[in-house]
């Protein structure tokens, strides 16, 4: 019954939110405004789209049921990834995941190489690995680089990995290894769920619609990813996929290579050293050689077999141009020693003579120097990539998170993941705002790089509704951009008395308010009893941070420009309010009320509709109950454990 609520719901939807939208295009612009009303009707449409796709997520939830035995004789190492956090933290994690019931090993990656760490792991009989010496002067990839690491240094069949934070339920192995008796099951991803947030979870850490119907939803389409902690990988996946995208990178760095030798052939032929014959030739040589790479790789070569005969062709012509050279150096000291000299005092040189010694005066050590820029394009043709510090990156390093990646990669070959909704681990959640704005930034950005530079949309691999779950995800950071759509409508109408719409006539009302109703109720059934709201309040009132993560990842894939990676912190950060971290938010706040008190005084005097300044006061006070989330989280002094107690004696 209830998925037929929910499908029915979701049809009401969309065909009310296309109707109300195609009428809005259609009917309703207001064109002598079209700067307000334009972006509007973009941002009511970018609303309709996540709503569908949320509709699509949701239309096939699965909730399953037990997980089964786990398959026998299955070995497990559990990762436990730390760079700076407190000692007593990560112990407590480390020591709980050592008690884990089912056989395993437990690991302590330590990105921090730190040694008081590394003493305590081999106190209490722990593995402890840490980056090793090829890492240096290399990408380092962050968490993902910590885990890769770990994977070529440890052998277990399947990998637990936990935040350093995340402490582990004893039965988290036994309740989900049972999945992995599916042979195609390549992840298994548990809840995060956090002790130090009370029950009115100021700042929004429990995601209950995450990690509940999204997933859940995610599932039914073989599209539940993995988020960072509390899963469970197959070992032979993740090695599939490193090798896997071995070669496509490798692929992708050699047409590149040799797309740019052309560029560097031209530039070398335009060089003085160039009308030397011997330097003239050598370039034939090499431009020929790269020719039939190029050739080789279209119709498909073995990359090592391509790259290896390129380079022995660059070698030959080489060591064919250093002969002649050398030849021509014998020539002209012949011919300086077949002249005959008269004696030192009366030293007379001679036209040969002078000659001779001009051209060797003018030679390089070796012609090879003036085609340099072509011998560092084709050291790049290697399969080697010496640029890393390990050929094999299983874990995705395309973005600052390198969870989603991953497990889109993972779902692009074939294997399938699974949602186990029970909570199996207990972890902490940022306890101030700064660490929390931190912490939704980074996955903000990585999110978006991941869109950027492997948009599901174009996964050929990948269903389409995998590709659309994925997307959907993706989607929903651009919501920065309709938030400010959002707050300055009112505020127009409100200050100015310019309507985006032609009028606010009954062909409005009767197809706004259906639209919004049915949304509304389908978050109401789909959550079946939790809390939404929260969730939809920071979805709007993080406006600054979703707009900067996508500028900032924007900048990063397109021009270069680094990120960084910022650890998100397990104690608090600031002592006091952050009022500083939402100044856009207080300031939008600010001209919300300046319009309310604007606008009713503009309805005294006549310059605004009565219906318009009714609908904009509504419209600004929703704005205002979103926003004022904020207020109360910078003001949030931290998890107190009795406020958790009288919350759940008072609820």
């Amino acid at each position: 019954m209830n998925r037929f609520l929910v499908r029915l719901l979701v049809v009401l939807t969309l065909l009310l939110g296309v109707n109300y939208i195609a009428w809005r295009w259609l009917e309703s612009l207001n064109w002598a405004a079209w700067w307000i009303a334009v972006p509007l009707v973009l941002a009511e449409t970018y609303s309709l789209i996540d709503v569908s796709l949320f509709g699509l997520t949701v239309w096939r939830l699965r909730r399953r049921g037990e997980a089964g035995d786990p398959p026998p004789g299955a070995t497990v190492d559990v990762f436990i990834t730390t760079y700076d956090e407190p000692l007593d933290l990560v112990m407590g994690t480390a020591l709980a995941a050592k008690a884990i019931r089912h056989p395993h090993s437990t690991w302590i990656l330590d990105d921090g190489a730190r040694p008081e760490l590394e003493a305590l792991a081999a106190e209490h009989g722990l593995g402890y690995l840490t980056r090793s010496a090829d890492w240096a002067d290399r990408p380092r990839h962050a968490k993902a680089g910590n885990l890769n690491n770990a994977l070529m240094l440890t052998h277990g069949e399947f990998l637990l990995i936990l935040d350093a934070d995340q402490v582990p339920d004893p039965r988290i192995l036994d309740r989900t290894l049972g999945w992995f008796n599916d042979r195609k099951v390549a992840l298994v991803q548990t809840p995060q769920w956090f002790v130090n947030v009370p029950e009115h979870d100021p700042l929004g850490s429990q995601a209950p619609l995450f990690y509940g119907p999204i997933q859940q939803g995610k599932d039914g389409w073989n599209a539940a990813f993995f988020c960072g902690s509390n899963a469970i990988l197959r070992r032979e996946a993740l090695m599939q996929l490193g090798l896997s995208g071995y070669v496509r990178e490798v692929e992708q760095d050699v047409k590149e290579s040799l797309a740019r030798t052309r560029t560097a052939l031209r530039r070398a032929r335009k060089s003085p050293e160039a009308a030397n014959p011997v330097v003239a030739g050598m370039l034939d040589d090499v431009e020929a050689a790269t020719e039939r790479a190029r050739a080789e790789l279209r119709a498909g070569a073995p990359l090592t077999e391509l790259t290896y005969r390129l380079q022995r062709a660059v070698d030959a012509a080489a060591r064919r141009t250093v002969t002649q050279d050398f030849s021509q150096i014998q020539a002209d000291l012949a011919s300086i020693a077949a002249l005959e000299l008269p004696p030192e005092d009366g030293m007379v040189w001679p036209e040969e003579l002078s000659s001779a010694v001009d051209r060797m005066s003018r030679r390089d050590l070796s012609p090879l120097a003036s085609v340099e820029p072509v011998r560092e394009v084709l050291e790049a043709v290697s399969v080697e990539r010496p640029g890393e510090a390990q050929p094999l990156m299983p874990l995705a390093t395309i973005s600052v998170t390198e969870d989603m990646a991953t497990a889109m990669r993972l779902h692009g070959l074939g294997w399938r993941s699974v949602y186990h909704h029970e909570i199996l681990a207990h972890g902490l959640a940022p306890e101030d705002l700064k660490t929390m704005l931190t912490q939704r930034l980074r996955w903000a950005q990585g999110t978006v790089q991941v869109l950027l530079r492997e948009n599901p949309l174009l996964q050929r691999r990948l269903g389409w509704g995998q590709r659309l779950m994925y997307f959907a995800t993706m989607w929903s950071y651009l919501s920065g951009f309709a938030a400010v759509v959002y707050f300055a409508a009112p505020i127009v109408y409100l200050v100015l008395g310019i309507l985006p719409v032609t009028s606010l006539s009954w062909d409005f009302f009767v197809r706004f308010i259906p639209f919004m109703v049915v949304n509304q109720l389908l978050f109401l059934v789909v959550g079946r009893g939790i809390p939404t709201w929260r969730g939809q309040q920071y979805s709007l009132a993080l406006f600054p941070i979703w707009i900067r993560a996508c500028t900032t990842a924007a900048r990063n894939v397109w021009f270069g420009r680094p990120l960084g990676f910022a650890v998100t912190p397990k104690v608090r950060q600031d002592s006091g309010p952050a009022w500083h971290l939402i100044r856009p938010q207080l300031v939008v706040m600010g001209l919300l009320a300046a319009a309310l008190v604007i606008g009713t005084l503009r309805l005294a005097l006549g310059l605004n509709e009565p219906v318009g300044t009714l609908v904009n006061v509504a419209w600004v006070a929703f704005d205002l109950v979103v926003l004022s989330v904020l207020v109360t989280a910078a003001r949030y002094t931290g998890f107190d454990p009795e406020e958790r107690k009288a919350d759940a004696v008072h609820g």
